[in-house]
């Protein structure tokens, strides 16, 4: 996944499949990440951290996301920032888009390869 500098449009970002359940499309500049997320009904993003700081922004549907002890349903319009350093997890019982922002860019993201915690879907 190359870094970008200046203009681009959304639909010229390739679309990774990373399982069945789950689609990315990542913009990176040099000290940010955009991912743009499709989940199907099931999918799962198992417990993790990482040290980025990380926004996420719910365009559609619904995620039961937990951050640390604190567990909460998000749905459209929902918003949240995770520290870095910080477990979180995330279930998806419908079809959902949202968008990361990751600081600084994810370098595994850049490699176009799964995570390991979304392996299984």
């Amino acid at each position: 996944m190359p870094i970008i500098k200046g203009f681009e449009l959304l639909t010229n970002l390739p679309e990774e499949k990373l399982t069945d359940q789950i689609t990315r499309r990542v913009l990176a500049g040099d000290k940010e990440m955009i991912v743009w997320w499709s989940m199907k009904a099931g999918a799962h993003a198992a417990a993790h951290s990482h040290p980025h700081e990380q926004s996420f922004w719910v365009l559609s549907g619904r995620m039961d996301f937990r951050i640390g002890a604190e567990r909460r349903m998000c749905g459209p319009g929902a918003v949240a920032v995770i520290p870095g350093g910080v477990e979180h997890e995330a279930w998806f019982p419908e079809d959902t888009e949202v968008i990361d922002v990751f600081a600084p860019p994810r370098e595994d993201f850049l490699t176009g390869a799964p995570p390991a915690y979304m392996r299984r879907g």
